[in-house]
C-alpha cells in the first residue's frame, strides 16, 4: 500500500514538474511580447509630422511646410507665429471668412478625393513647392486627414524620396483621424505612377497624359502662339 502511495506521490510530482516547464516558455515569450521593444511605446518617427496644435489637428511636416484641418480667425496669431507666408487650402470653401491677414497668400485648390486625377494633384504639389519659396506653408482642408493627408503624402513620396508605404504608414498611423475615410485617397496613392508625376512637374505639363483636355489645349495654345 506504502508503496502504490509512494508511486502516485511521485507520478503526480512529475506531472507537475512536466506542465511547469511547459507553460514557462509560453510564459516567457508572452512576457517578451508585452515588453518588447515598440509594442508600448508612445514614440512618434522623427520624420513623422509632428504636432503642434491638437485642437486644431496642426502638424509640421518639415520646417517650411504645415497641415491642419480647417483654421479659424483664433489661429491667425499662431499661424502668423509660425511664418506662414502661403495657405493652399484643398476644401470646397475659401478661407476668406477667417483670415484676414494681407501679408498671408490664399490659394484655393478644392479637392475630392473620390475623382481626384493626376492633374489636380500636379497642380496641388506644383503650387505648394512654388509658395515655399516665399516663406512656409500651410495646407489643410476641412478636417486635415483626407484631402490633406492625401497630397502630404505624395509629397513624401515625390519630393521627399519616401516609398508609398512609408506615406501611407504616416498618413494612417500619424494620428490625424479619419482613417474609415480614406479608402479612396488610398487608392490613389496605389495606382499613381510616380515617376510620371515627377517627369509633368518636370516639364511644367498639366497632366500626365498627353490626351487629357488640358494638354490638348496647351497644344492649340501653342500652334497659335507659334
Amino acid at each position: 500500500m506504502r508503496s502504490l502511495l509512494l508511486v502516485a506521490r511521485m507520478g503526480l510530482a512529475l506531472l507537475v514538474l512536466a506542465v511547469a516547464l511547459l507553460v514557462l516558455p509560453i510564459s516567457m515569450a508572452w512576457s517578451a511580447v508585452q515588453t518588447g521593444p515598440g509594442v508600448n511605446s508612445t514614440a512618434r518617427p522623427q520624420a513623422w509630422a509632428q504636432p503642434l496644435d491638437q485642437g486644431l489637428n496642426l502638424y509640421r511636416m518639415q520646417p517650411d511646410l504645415y497641415r491642419s484641418a480647417l483654421p479659424t480667425a483664433a489661429a491667425q496669431p499662431l499661424i502668423k507665429a509660425l511664418g506662414v507666408a502661403t495657405v493652399i487650402n484643398f476644401y470646397q470653401r475659401t478661407d476668406a471668412a477667417w483670415l484676414h491677414d494681407p501679408q498671408i497668400r490664399q490659394v484655393h485648390l478644392p479637392l475630392r478625393t473620390d475623382r481626384i486625377d493626376d492633374s489636380d494633384v500636379l497642380e496641388a504639389l506644383r503650387n505648394i513647392r512654388q509658395a515655399q519659396a516665399r516663406g512656409p506653408v500651410l495646407i489643410h482642408c476641412k478636417h486635415g486627414q483626407n484631402r490633406t493627408g492625401l497630397i502630404a503624402a505624395l509629397y513624401r513620396v515625390v519630393y521627399q524620396g519616401w516609398s508609398k508605404q512609408q506615406a501611407l504608414a504616416e498618413m494612417r498611423g500619424g494620428g490625424f483621424g479619419g482613417e474609415q475615410r480614406m479608402g479612396d485617397a488610398e487608392r490613389y496613392l496605389a495606382q499613381v505612377d510616380i515617376a510620371r508625376l515627377q517627369t509633368a512637374l518636370s516639364s511644367g505639363a498639366c497632366n500626365t497624359s498627353p490626351w487629357d483636355l488640358c494638354m490638348v489645349k496647351a497644344w492649340f495654345a501653342e500652334g497659335r502662339n507659334g
